[in-house]
C-alpha cells in the first residue's frame, strides 16, 4: 500500500516536473533502498496513517522530503477545506501548524482558522536537512519559525544530502592559502589580471563565441570592475549595467526581456527546444525572490549560495542575451561579497569548464537536472506560429501554452545537484587551474629575469621575445629577427635562446608548464 506524498499525488492526479524522490509503502518489515535518484522505504503495519489528506501529508512531513513544487500543486487542487479541517481538529499539532503555514505561504490565501495561541515555535523545515535562511522569521499566527530561504514567488530547495555535506567540507580559504604558501604570498594578486581575462575568454568559449575579441575584453572589464562591487547585482539597473558591459551599450534589447525565450538549437528543418524560460511578466518578482534568497542566506555556506544564485539566475533567464556570462559572473561575485575569496581575485571557473571534459559534460548534465524533466512535462505545450514583434524589439514566433502551470516548477527548483557541481568546480579550479597558472607565472618570470641577465630589454619587448621563441619550438624566427635586429648576432641569439629555454625546462622538471 502506497502512503505519504506519492499516495496523495496519485489520488489527486498531480503531475510534477521534478519527481518525488521518496516513495513509501507498507509491508511486513522496515526496508530501505536508495538507487541514487529514488529512495524506496517500506514500513511495518503500525506506521499506517489514516487514509485521508491529513494522515498522508503528516506521514510525508515526518518521513519523506520537503517538495515545494508538489506542495504548491497539491494545495491548488485540494483547496483549503482539508487543511482547515485538520488545523481545527489538531490546533496545536506541529504538523497541522506547519501545513497551515505552508498553505498560506505558498498560495497567498488565508485559511479560515483561528491563530494558534500557545505551544512552542517549530521550524518550517529541518535546518539540518535543507539549506535555510540564516535568521528565521517568526510567524505568530502558526507559531512557526519561517526558515525557508526564498519567497513564495521563488524559493529554491537544496537538500543537505551526503554528497552536499561532503563537498561543502571543501575549505576554499585554506586552498587559496595553500597556493600562497606554495608559490608566494602575492601570487593571487599577481595572476589577477590574467585570470580575469582567462575567465572572460573561456566564458565566451562556452557560448561558442570565442572569436569575439572585443566582447571578451569588455567582459573582462566587467568582471574586474564590478565583481563584488556592483550594488544589488540582481536589480534591474545592475543587470542592465552588466549586460551593457558585456554586449556594448549600443546593443539591441538591453534590460529585462519583454519577449518569450527558449534555449535550444536551430537545424535546417526546425528549432530544437531544450528549455523554456518563464514568462517575461514574471521576471521581476522571480528576480526579487532570488535576491530575497541572497539576503536571507547571508552567513550560510558561500559555495552553496553561489551555486543557487548562479543557476537560479540562468533558469529564470531574464535577459535576451548575456544570461550565461552573468550566470558565471555571479559565482565569483557571491564569493567576493561573502569574503570567501579576496577582493580582486577571480576564480576562472569557465576555464575549468572548457578545459575539462569532466566538468564540461557535468555542466550540461547539471543544467539538465531541471531542464530535461521540464521539457518532458511540457513536450506538447509549445509550438511555432506567426512571427510577432514584442515590446523589447524581439521578433518571435515561439508560443508556450502552459506558463501558469509551469510556474509551480520555475518557482521551486531543486538545486541540490547544482551545489555539488559548483563546489567541485571551484575546488578543481583552485587546485588545478589556478595552480597551473601560478606555476606558469613563476616560470615566465624566471625566463624574463634570465633574458635580462643577457640583454637589457623593456618588459613589453621581453614578453614578445619569450612568447615567440617558445611558440616557435625554441627557434628564433625570421620575423622576430626583423623586429629585433640585435638577434642577428648569433652568439647573442644563442645566449638568449638558452636563457629562456633553461627557465622553461627547469620549470617543467619541477612541475611547471610546457
Amino acid at each position: 500500500m502506497q502512503v505519504g506524498f506519492k499516495a496523495l499525488a496519485a489520488r489527486h492526479g498531480i503531475a510534477l516536473v521534478q519527481p518525488l524522490r521518496v516513495g513509501s509503502t507498507l509491508g511486513a518489515s522496515r526496508i530501505s533502498r536508495d538507487t541514487g535518484n529514488q529512495i524506496e522505504h517500506q514500513y511495518p503495519p503500525h506506521y499506517r496513517p489514516t487514509d485521508d489528506f491529513a494522515g498522508h501529508f503528516e506521514f510525508g512531513l515526518k518521513y519523506e522530503e520537503v517538495h515545494l513544487e508538489f506542495f504548491a500543486r497539491l494545495f491548488a487542487v485540494v483547496g483549503p477545506k482539508p487543511i482547515e479541517a485538520w488545523c481545527t481538529s489538531a490546533p496545536f499539532g506541529q504538523y497541522a501548524r506547519r501545513t497551515g503555514f505552508l498553505y498560506e505561504w505558498l498560495t497567498g490565501q488565508p485559511l479560515d482558522v483561528p491563530d494558534v495561541t500557545n505551544g512552542g515555535y517549530v521550524d518550517a523545515v529541518a535546518a539540518d536537512k535543507y539549506l535555510t535562511r540564516t535568521k528565521p522569521a517568526r510567524v505568530r499566527r502558526w507559531r512557526i519559525n519561517n526558515n525557508l530561504p526564498g519567497t513564495p514567488v521563488f524559493c529554491p530547495v537544496v537538500r543537505r544530502t551526503q554528497a552536499v555535506q561532503e563537498v561543502l567540507q571543501f575549505d576554499l580559504a585554506a586552498a587559496l592559502g595553500d597556493l600562497d604558501r606554495a608559490y608566494g604570498a602575492d601570487i593571487l594578486q599577481r595572476t589577477a589580471s590574467w585570470l580575469t581575462f582567462k575567465e572572460s575568454r573561456a566564458s565566451f568559449l562556452i557560448e561558442k563565441e570565442a572569436d569575439q575579441a572585443s566582447r571578451i575584453q569588455r567582459f573582462a572589464h566587467v568582471i574586474a570592475q564590478h565583481c563584488g562591487h556592483i550594488q544589488d547585482p540582481l536589480s534591474d539597473e545592475s543587470l542592465h549595467t552588466l549586460q551593457a558591459g558585456i554586449l556594448g551599450h549600443d546593443a539591441f534589447g538591453l534590460g529585462l526581456r519583454r519577449s518569450p525565450v527558449f534555449v535550444g538549437q536551430a537545424t535546417m528543418r526546425e528549432n530544437i527546444v531544450h528549455y523554456i524560460a518563464p514568462h517575461f511578466d514574471d521576471l521581476g518578482p522571480m528576480l526579487a525572490g532570488l535576491d530575497g534568497f541572497e539576503q536571507a542566506t547571508r552567513g550560510r555556506e558561500s559555495l552553496a549560495r553561489a551555486a543557487v544564485l548562479a543557476f537560479g539566475f540562468v533558469y529564470i533567464h531574464p535577459m535576451r542575451d548575456g544570461n550565461g556570462r552573468i550566470h558565471r559572473f555571479l559565482i565569483n561575485d557571491t564569493l567576493v561579497r561573502d569574503k570567501a575569496i579576496p577582493d580582486g581575485v577571480i576564480l576562472p571557473v569557465s576555464a575549468t569548464i572548457t578545459n575539462s571534459a569532466e566538468f564540461r559534460s557535468g555542466y550540461d548534465r547539471t543544467l539538465e537536472t531541471f531542464s530535461r524533466p521540464f521539457m518532458r512535462r511540457y513536450a506538447t505545450s509549445y509550438r511555432f506560429g506567426e512571427l510577432k514583434n514584442h515590446e523589447d524589439g524581439t521578433p518571435s514566433n515561439f508560443i508556450f501554452d502552459d506558463y501558469d502551470d509551469a510556474k509551480f516548477a520555475w518557482r521551486y527548483p531543486d538545486l541540490t545537484e547544482h551545489v555539488v557541481y559548483t563546489t567541485r568546480l571551484v575546488a578543481h579550479t583552485v587546485r588545478e587551474e589556478m595552480a597551473e597558472e601560478a606555476k606558469a607565472l613563476i616560470v615566465f618570470q624566471c625566463a624574463l629575469e634570465r633574458l635580462k641577465d643577457v640583454v637589457e630589454v623593456p618588459d613589453q619587448d621581453a614578453h614578445r621575445i619569450i612568447r615567440s621563441i617558445k611558440e616557435n619550438g625554441w627557434h628564433i624566427s625570421g620575423k622576430l629577427k626583423k623586429q629585433y635586429p640585435q638577434l642577428e648576432d648569433q652568439h647573442r641569439a644563442d645566449r638568449i635562446l638558452e636563457a629562456i629555454r633553461s627557465a622553461f625546462e627547469e620549470g617543467r622538471t619541477s612541475g611547471g608548464l610546457d
